[in-house]
């Protein structure tokens, strides 16, 4: 990747709905060049698609649960269950695997307490593996990213 296209990936996490003729002004390319170089990093997976983020308050789920999950022990077949039955929810925005004291970190939107509970009781208690689960109720966000700091990546350290 070079400049350009460093400066393209911008534009688009900051507006994916801009126009080429837009970026292209931005980043001083012409339409076709910037279009061109834009399916390219679709094609190379750079870019991996397009969406629209919403507000997670305005639709109803405005609250952030971090679980810490414990398996009963780190066979590949039981990472494995855990992760296929994990991500068959959309209630969980991010499933890390992790190192440190617990074996996996999990972001869980809901629409309050009683919705954790629920949710708790119906989804996250039945997964399979699962030794312990310890739950955290975010408070207030500081701060959320969506964009990738991609000029970081190619600093030379």
């Amino acid at each position: 990747m070079d400049s350009f296209d460093v400066k393209i990936l911008a534009c688009l996490q900051e507006d994916s709905r801009a126009s080429f003729q837009e970026i292209g002004a931005r980043v001083g390319l012409s339409m076709s060049a910037c279009h061109k170089r834009s399916r390219a990093l679709e094609e190379r997976g750079v870019i991996q698609r397009y969406v629209a983020i919403l507000s997670e308050e305005k639709v109803g789920l405005p609250t952030s649960v971090f679980v810490s999950v414990e398996l009963k022990d780190q066979a590949e077949a039981t990472l494995h269950d855990f992760e296929k039955a994990v991500i068959k929810s959309d209630q969980v925005l991010e499933c890390n695997l992790m190192s440190g004291d617990s074996d996996y970190l999990l972001r869980v939107l809901c629409n309050g307490v009683e919705g954790y509970e629920a949710f708790h009781r119906s989804f996250l208690t039945k997964l399979p593996g699962v030794k312990r689960l310890q739950s955290r109720f975010g408070l207030r966000t500081v701060c959320r990213r969506n964009q990738i700091p991609v000029s970081a990546g190619l600093a030379p350290y």
